[in-house]
């Protein structure tokens, strides 16, 4: 049998749309997906009532232009979350009420949240997207934790910490303490596109920002109406890619369920289970070393549903924080269709999330209501139904995100990496290919880093000689 033109590793957005660049411009492509479905990080869960709600990936916002290009194409609809007020808690305060998210705009907690959010913008804002690894203070930068950082800026009271480290661990299902002052600074310059840089406010925010809009039945949709786009066959479930060889006329892959032979090898899997490949002489050790520095985070997501989405009634638009507890950050997840049930969507990582992930599922459910209790009142304890992912637990079967994932929502980079090898994370190696959210340069992390850097692999197969 002739070889393929072009193999890739992985059915998620990435992989996905290089796929169908690809095959747009003649080449013959196979697409190897270890799961029993496409979609990566995203997947959708169909409620008792009707509808779905996102388990994994769900907004899009302002400046992710590939993403919503993808979107259009596919006839994919988006919609606006609620306007109102934001809800925070406070140690001191007890729950607020504001209108704004991320930074609560009050004049008790202004000076401190806002003057360090500004010098956080300022400082990504010096940062090359394409080379972070290449600025004047990247060394200092990359020696550092965001934690750390926080302590000793005069800025840092204990209320403008805690907000930042509410940020952080849904962001990257990370402490500050466990991050990379530098990845931390980069992921906030990549939040935007060439003509708007990125800033902290654009990267968790739900107005003018990432969180802003959803997709109208689910983002699921994506990846299934891209897939059904690819020509027969072209996608192959439950075959995961265990060995593969490189030698100068092509790439052979061994797969659960037979073997490959092709050209050129996309690569668009996250860097936990690339880094479990046996790759023989096919990749430098430096960048099998890589994936293996770029451990995921960790993440639950817990959708709570309800009859209706009564916080409304008082202007409240689902986005919360609070400082502790198993509940940091809340999203208003109700779908578009009118009478649809009310979904309050918690994000649930980092040490929020060690603090639930080991207990019994009744136990960690309770704890995760009272959260909700905590910002929305008793009647948040009663949910017509529960719904919870957590994308680090073991699960039986072909779509195990533990071993297919490794965790969410991204990488977390320690001190040391972005200055130590980082500067591989997208650069080919002979015949292979690097997609992934992760190797975007903008949005990455997110599912317009996913298109992004699968629309780049896809031109550097095609222009390669």
């Amino acid at each position: 049998m002739e070889p393929y033109d072009v193999a890739v590793l992985g059915a998620g957005l990435s992989g996905l749309v290089a796929a169908r660049d690809l095959t747009r411009a003649g080449r013959q492509v196979v697409v190897l997906e270890a799961r029993d479905r496409v979609g990566g990080r995203i997947l959708d869960h169909p409620l008792d009532s009707g509808g779905v709600v996102e388990s994994g990936a769900a907004f899009i916002g302002p400046t992710q232009d590939r993403l919503q290009a993808l979107a259009d194409e596919l006839g994919v609809a988006t919609f606006r979350g609620p306007r109102g007020l934001s809800t925070y808690a406070t140690h001191r305060l007890g729950v607020r009420r504001m209108p704004t998210t991320v930074v609560p705009a009050d004049p008790v907690l202004w000076p401190d949240s806002v003057q360090l959010l500004l010098r956080m913008n300022r400082m990504a804002a010096s940062i090359d997207v394409e080379a972070p690894w290449a600025h004047p203070q990247a060394a200092a930068w990359d020696a550092e934790t965001f934690g750390s950082w926080l302590r000793r800026s005069t800025l840092a009271t204990r209320r403008a910490v805690d907000y930042l480290t509410g940020w952080s661990q849904p962001a990257f299902g990370a402490d500050p303490d466990e991050l990379s002052l530098l990845y931390v600074l980069w992921y906030v310059a990549c939040s935007g596109n060439a003509d708007k840089r990125g800033t902290v406010e654009r990267n968790g925010g739900t107005t003018r920002a990432a969180q802003e809009r959803r997709f109208d039945g689910g983002a699921q949709q994506l990846p299934l109406r891209l897939a059904a786009t690819l020509p027969d066959g072209t996608v192959r479930l439950t075959s995961a890619v265990t060995t593969v060889r490189q030698d100068a006329d092509g790439v052979d892959l061994t797969t659960t369920d037979g073997t490959v032979r092709a050209r050129r090898l996309v690569l668009a899997a996250p860097p936990d289970p690339l880094g479990r490949v046996d790759w023989g002489d096919a990749l430098p050790a430096s960048r099998t070393d890589l994936w293996r520095r770029m451990p995921m985070g960790r993440l639950m997501k817990v959708d709570a549903v309800y009859d209706r989405p009564f916080w409304r009634d008082e202007r409240r638009n689902g986005f919360a924080m609070a400082p502790d507890g198993p509940v940091r950050v809340t999203f208003d997840n109700t779908a578009r269709t009118p009478g649809a049930p009310g979904v309050l969507l918690a994000f649930i990582g980092g040490a929020a999330w060690r603090e639930v992930a080991d207990l019994a599922p009744h136990p960690r459910r309770d704890a995760v209501l009272r959260g909700l209790a905590r910002l929305y009142g008793e009647r948040a304890l009663t949910p017509v139904e529960y719904v919870e992912y957590d994308w680090a637990e073991p699960r039986p079967g072909p779509d195990d995100p533990a071993r297919w994932t490794g965790g969410a929502p991204v990488p977390v980079l320690a001190p040391g990496v972005m200055t130590g090898g980082f500067d591989q994370v997208r650069t080919p190696v002979g015949r292979i290919h690097v997609a992934g959210t992760e190797t975007s340069t903008y949005w990455t992390g997110y599912m317009d880093g996913a298109v992004r850097a699968g629309e780049r692999a896809a031109r550097e197969v095609l222009t390669a000689r």
